[in-house]
């Protein structure tokens, strides 16, 4: 028996390590955590100073099983989980639950998985850090309390299976706070004026070079008046500055700028930047992907000088040393980069080809001379006006860190693209004209939040921590409370006014504005939920509170403040405050607003959050006549919806006419419109519009599904009526007790008898009971709390 065992958290991390270790070693991973809180409990002893109830889950017990045997046999247990407050947490549950001793126990952390940092990590062994293991037990009870607590709250109050959390809740209130921003915002107009003059270049041909005018004009008689002067005016350089640019590369990537570049420039969402990132430091290709340091190891930074002197020559090595200004910087180790500096690619798949290109460019950048541009601007006075426009080139002197990486911005972040040279001008001279346009520009509203927009905001507010960025993303899609979506633009009509040849032309053109792709857009329960929160719970809604929170953590994790001290001064106001709320008497549903009456009856016509999502309803409870009940179409919402369109909804059930003595319908349901006829419901195809289907469509569509449904049922037998031969997505097969079973390729599914079908099953069956369980394995390695 090998005399070390090695436990780490991930199957791929164990595979990397054990190439690295001799024959006395043997590594096992735990799948992430080997035990946690109780699921379906609260599992917190409010009373024994917050003491935890933690449990091994039944998908584990096997593993754990293992883990202790092996364990009884190892001389040395090696806990080699990751560096983070996580892993921990991980390492001491596994000494807790193995109950391990602490002679024969060793724990062991590396932020790389390469054979060197191995060995100096088996060199250099420590205790578990109880202070770490306390910041990821207070985290990990605290956002227990919350949404524990929090939950049936909101089933009370808004509406059943809805659930809160800390981080969570903040993070969609960015949202719904940035939509309600856009939606009050107010458009400008201004005309931006842009003049084409022709130049003579070095060989005296005429070129073109384009300018601007010095500022924007706030109005269309403003811009009339210039152009005006401009037909007569004389166009004089008044003034040439050229000065020199330097541009130096940004820092080596942390888990939130790597997460907000990889979206920009290859599309990724932050949980697959993460996917992809953990199996790369998996493979030992990239250093630990959780971290929030920009500081590279004198490792890295020798590695890089020399990777670049061998591709690019000395004159672009510039090495520096990076600072992180994150607040509370928690697993400030290292950036994320390549463990090999010469290896510029891998082998590997195109997503993770892809990632570690993008970290590889930005670490070598980082360790790179910086661009010297030479940036030239001419100002172009106009005879006749005070106004003057501005002419701007930039020529690249020494491309540096440019010629491996450029870094992208955000919507948000306005970039000007000045990188073109302007021909050769001397002060005074004169300049002839091709066109001057007026063209009217709209301020535009700030944009909505992307993935990693959402992640900039959360790390500049100090909320959340390298760990919880995606898994905060992830959570707040999965609950419904945000989508990922597309605004489709509207169409808007703007105002060009050109002189050409001292003749000025006023034109209308139009153009799609606002048009938006993969934003995050608040539903309306997202909306509802953020209110009510606010509104009852607004310390928990609070950004600085949740940013404090996240300080203290990192107090705990420092051994400077005790973990359960924080508890006890959080529950001490929290949980009467849910108690109170729960008491509460609301005279209206929370998140319901009342749109006027209904033309015809007289009734309240309201919108709110029903049961499954936001419906309007006519009438109330309390009318003798049942209230009546409409979802909302997709893109409408319960904030903005009006009187007429709200009544457009109730224009369902609609009648078509009759098909051999039965009515045809259609109407609106939970999951789309249908049509109902007979006691059969078949779906409008997606775009049909129920308003406007005519009887004959809606047979022809009725016809259509029981076709494919008469094509679906191959057979039947009188002796067992719960057997039936189907045919499926993949082919035929037989549906038995609600199992189904595979009907080998040679055989033709319609000469099947009852007899042969039963032998199948039985076959199947046996094959089923006899075959190994196989050990249920998460999606990520690591289980995050």
């Amino acid at each position: 028996m090998p005399k070390n065992l090695v436990i780490v958290e991930s199957p791929a991390k164990a595979k990397t390590i054990e190439k690295f270790l001799g024959k006395d070693y043997k590594v096992l991973s735990s799948y992430g955590h080997i035990r946690d809180l109780k699921k379906k409990e609260f599992s917190i002893d409010v009373e024994k100073n917050f003491e935890p109830d933690y449990e091994i889950p039944e998908d584990k017990k096997a593993l754990v099983k293992t883990l202790k045997s092996e364990a009884k046999e190892a001389d040395t247990i090696w806990l080699a989980s990751d560096e983070d407050r996580e892993g921990e947490a991980i390492a001491w549950h596994l000494y807790e639950v193995l109950k391990l001793e602490p002679e024969n126990t060793k724990r062991i952390v590396f932020h790389e998985i390469t054979k060197t940092a191995i060995l100096k990590a088996i060199e250099q062994p420590r205790n578990i850090d109880i202070n770490l293991v306390n910041a990821q037990q207070a985290r990990r009870i605290l956002d227990r309390i919350v949404g524990f607590e929090l939950s049936p709250v909101l089933w009370k109050k808004v509406k059943p299976a809805l659930s809160a959390g800390r981080v969570q809740s903040v993070a969609v209130r960015l949202i719904v706070e940035r939509e309600r921003e856009i939606h009050a915002f107010q458009s400008e107009a201004s005309y931006k004026v842009t003049a084409v003059f022709l130049v003579p270049d070095a060989d005296g041909k005429l070129v073109e070079m384009k300018a601007e005018l010095a500022r924007r004009l706030k109005t269309k008689a403003e811009a009339q008046k210039l152009l005006e002067s401009c037909q007569s005016a004389i166009f004089t350089i008044e003034d040439i500055t050229t000065r020199p640019v330097k541009k130096s590369p940004a820092a080596p990537f942390t888990t939130s700028t790597l997460q907000q570049e990889a979206a920009r420039k290859l599309g990724f969402t932050v949980a697959q930047t993460m996917m992809v990132a953990q199996r790369l430091y998996e493979s030992g290709r990239i250093t630990y992907m959780r971290t929030d340091s920009v500081n590279l190891s004198e490792y890295a930074i020798n590695g890089s000088k020399e990777a670049i002197t061998n591709m690019m020559g000395d004159k672009y090595v510039h090495s520096r040393h990076f600072s992180t200004k994150t607040k509370g910087a928690q697993e400030a180790h290292e950036a994320i980069r390549p463990t090999y500096m010469e290896n510029a690619q891998i082998e590997g798949s195109a997503q993770e080809k892809k990632l570690y290109d993008l970290i590889w460019k930005r670490t070598i950048a980082s360790q790179m001379a910086d661009a010297e541009l030479e940036k030239t601007t001419a100002t172009i006075s106009i005879s006749n006006a005070s106004e003057t426009f501005n002419a701007a080139g930039e020529v690249v002197k020494f491309d540096g860190f440019l010629r491996v990486y450029r870094e992208s911005y955000d919507d948000d972040v306005e970039q000007e693209d000045e990188s073109h040279l302007l021909p050769p001008l001397k002060k005074g001279q004169k300049l002839e004209y091709q066109n001057i346009t007026a063209t009217e520009r709209f301020t535009q509203h700030p944009p909505r939040y992307t993935e990693a927009s959402l992640v900039r905001k959360l790390e500049e507010l100090g909320i959340g921590r390298p760990s919880t960025y995606a898994p905060t993303i992830s959570t707040i899609q999965q609950r419904e409370y945000v989508e990922k979506g597309d605004k489709t633009g509207e169409e808007r009509s703007y105002n060009v006014i050109t002189l050409k040849k001292e003749k000025i032309t006023d034109a209308t053109r139009t153009e799609i504005t606002g048009a938006e792709k993969a934003k995050l857009l608040p539903t309306d329960t997202g909306t509802v939920v953020t209110d009510f929160l606010i509104q009852y719970f607004p310390s928990i809604m609070d950004y600085n509170f949740t940013a404090s929170v996240e300080k203290q953590f990192d107090e705990i994790a420092e051994g400077d403040t005790k973990w359960t001290t924080i508890m006890k001064t959080f529950y001490k106001t929290f949980h009467p405050s849910v108690e109170s709320t729960l008491a509460a008497k609301n005279a209206h549903k929370t998140g319901e607003r009342s749109l006027g009456n209904d033309p015809v009856s007289g009734k309240p016509v309201s919108v709110k959050i029903g049961r499954f999502g936001p419906v309007v309803q006519i009438g109330s409870a309390e009318d003798e006549e049942k209230p009546r009940f409409s979802p909302l179409k997709k893109g409408q919402s319960i904030e903005t919806i009006t009187l007429e369109e709200a009544m457009e909804l109730f224009k369902l059930p609609r009648t078509l006419g009759e098909h051999e003595g039965k009515t045809v319908t259609v109407n609106a349901g939970r999951f789309g419109p249908y049509i109902y006829y007979g006691g059969t419901y078949t779906s409008l195809p997606k775009g049909a519009d129920p308003m406007e289907i005519e009887l004959d469509e809606a047979l022809e569509l009725i016809k259509e599904k029981a076709e494919a449904e008469a094509k679906k049922h191959l057979k039947k037998f009188e002796g067992e009526p719960e057997l039936e031969i189907m045919n499926g997505r993949y082919g035929p097969y037989i549906a038995y007790k609600g199992s189904n079973y595979k009907i080998p390729k040679d055989i033709v599914p319609e000469d099947l008898s009852l007899d042969a079908c039963m032998e199948i099953i039985k076959l199947q069956s046996e094959k089923a009971a006899s075959a190994p369980a196989k050990a249920k394995r998460g999606k990520y390695a690591k289980k995050k709390a």
